[in-house]
């Protein structure tokens, strides 16, 4: 038998631990007219490394706030969020947007692209907080593999709906992060241009080994999902 050196142990088992752990979440607001509305309560779930999840439900339902918990955007009223074995909420704020910027990308339903810069500078901004000397070239690099070499210089207002959602991908995914975190990120887009985005995702999500975590009231994309997380009031309902 092969002894195993502690660093294939570590490997090993973080290869089997989950990215994404939440035990007993709850987030509780005060209501109107008095008492309290429990906009999450009580959720508990694991995502392991290269899975690729839909939280789907009705409006209201809870899913933005749980995807906020989850990017450690906002504070839960109870229970924890752990990313990597790290529990979100043990860290200040410094330290969880430290978390975020080595662990996790984001696509966005409005695509959050910031104006003043071109797409290739939109990319380039998490390889360069993450101190990446070759920003520049991964940035070009990651835009070619969406599509986009013809539209490094343009700002996004000189880009279609489409176009800013790929650049929106290229930027999650070039710093190579554990999990990305996708909120509607086909719904300010047409089907067609919807469709294209999704196959681009599921593709680069595969490539990757990237866990993906999305939140969608598209049925197309949630199907396409090798799990979903179905939440009611504020419960999860179903995890398959």
């Amino acid at each position: 038998m092969l002894n195993k050196t502690p660093t294939q142990v570590f490997s090993t088992a973080a290869a089997l631990a989950p990215v994404v752990e939440v035990s007993h979440l709850s987030r509780h607001v005060p209501a109107d007219g008095g008492g309290t509305l429990r906009i999450l309560d009580d959720v508990s779930f694991s995502i392991m490394a290269g899975e690729a999840v839909a939280i789907v439900g009705a409006s209201g339902s809870g899913k933005s706030t749980l995807l906020g918990l989850l990017a450690g955007l906002d504070s839960p009223s109870g229970g924890s969020v752990r990313i990597r074995g790290q529990d979100l909420f043990a860290l200040d704020e410094d330290g969880r947007a430290a978390l975020r910027g080595a662990c996790v990308g984001f696509v966005f339903q409005s695509f959050q692209l910031l104006p003043a810069l071109t797409a290739l500078e939109n990319v380039m901004l998490p390889l360069e907080l993450a101190g990446r000397r070759d920003a520049r070239a991964e940035a070009a690099q990651w835009l070619g593999r969406v599509g986009l070499s013809d539209r490094l210089g343009h700002y996004p207002r000189q880009l279609s709906g489409g176009e800013q959602q790929r650049v929106a991908v290229a930027r999650a995914f070039a710093p190579g992060p554990a999990l990305v975190l996708a909120d509607e990120p086909t719904g300010n887009l047409d089907v067609s241009t919807g469709e294209a985005v999704i196959e681009l995702m599921f593709s680069l999500n595969a490539e990757a080994g990237t866990t993906l975590v999305l939140v969608t009231h598209d049925g197309a994309l949630a199907a396409r999902c090798g799990r979903s997380l179905r939440l009611a009031a504020g419960r999860l309902e179903s995890s398959r």
